[in-house]
């Protein structure tokens, strides 16, 4: 997966992966500004918490062509007002970096040493390499061999503990993802931050839950907002995502400080609040609506799709919290 999507060929470092309307997915910055706008006031409480530092930064990593710094930058938080603040984009992708929008420091990788401030990926995690178990039998380990025809899936016994339960005798064939990514990364993060850890993501709750599911429900490829063909074909041209195990996340990483719904986690930080805001000003200028008029009433149909119980308001934030001792 590495390959698939990170090598120098792959399908975020060469190019091809993008989102928005016009790319291979929509994600909730896609939608519009009311993204950003609600999370600068999460951004906000955080720099509060944290004793309103001097120097205080946002990590926005797997940040893309940079739109939801776009949006933050636009709601113009208290938190970046500080000259030794900073707006940090992490994106792998150089062609990505290039579209990033003046104001913000543009890396590849998050630094190293402490990390003071939020940390906040947005469907990251899903991205990041599994390891694939397939029950023939037993659980065993998939591995990929390079044969001059192509990729070929070969099962091997597996030599690495698994952390969580999985159903001993579910159907032949059942699949289930190891999220060795997600996990090193987020551990990686909690070891060294000092603020507040912000993952959003598409998630199950259990992993065995996966064992009972067709596969290709919950491993899912996509290129140009259409589902792609099987994840060993088409290799860098295509996205390659998983559902979220958050059992995995909270074995090995900890629970979480909060758990919500994307849904639940806008509007506890005023998204109604904002679209009413929207929606006065709508109605107030509508007779001859200017620029801001017109985004003041995109707000009603992005919030439609912000809190879509069926689409991304379903989706989970989880939050960590780790204070200065």
């Amino acid at each position: 997966m590495n390959l698939a999507l990170y090598g120098d060929a792959g399908f975020y470092r060469a190019g091809g992966g993008r989102a928005g309307r016009r790319g291979d997915f929509i994600t909730s910055p896609e939608v519009g500004p009311l993204f950003g706008t609600v999370l600068a006031r999460v951004f906000d409480a955080a720099w509060n918490e944290q004793g309103r530092p001097d120097e205080f930064r946002i990590f926005d990593v797997g940040a893309g062509p940079g739109t939801l710094a776009r949006s933050v930058l636009a709601a113009e938080p208290e938190c970046l007002r500080g000259a030794s603040s900073r707006y940090v984009c992490v994106e792998v992708g150089e062609s990505q970096r290039e579209l990033h929008p003046d104001g913000v420091t543009s890396i590849d990788r998050l630094p190293d040493g402490e990390l003071r401030g939020v940390v906040f990926a947005n469907e990251l995690l899903d991205n990041l390499a599994f390891r694939l178990l397939v029950f023939d039998d037993r659980w065993r380990e998939a591995w990929v061999r390079f044969d001059p025809a192509g990729p070929v899936e070969v099962l091997r016994e597996t030599t690495e503990p698994i952390a969580v339960e999985l159903p001993s005798r579910p159907p032949h064939g059942a699949r289930v993802p190891v999220m060795s990514g997600a996990i090193a990364w987020t551990n990686d993060v909690l070891s060294r931050l000092v603020g507040r850890l912000i993952i959003v993501d598409y998630t199950v709750a259990t992993t065995a839950s996966l064992a009972m599911r067709p596969w290709r429900e919950w491993l899912r490829t996509y290129v140009g907002q259409g589902r792609g063909s099987h994840y060993l074909r088409d290799i860098g041209r295509q996205d390659i995502t998983i559902d979220v195990c958050v059992d995995q996340l909270i074995t090995a990483c900890g629970e979480p400080d909060a758990v919500r719904s994307q849904a639940q986690f806008l509007r506890r930080w005023g998204i109604d609040e904002l679209v009413d805001e929207g929606r006065r000003t709508w109605e107030a200028e509508a007779s001859r609506p200017g620029l801001n008029a017109m985004r003041m009433r995109s707000r009603i149909s992005e919030s439609e799709a912000l809190l879509d119980p069926t689409g991304l308001g379903a989706f989970e934030v989880l939050e960590w919290v780790r204070v200065e001792e």
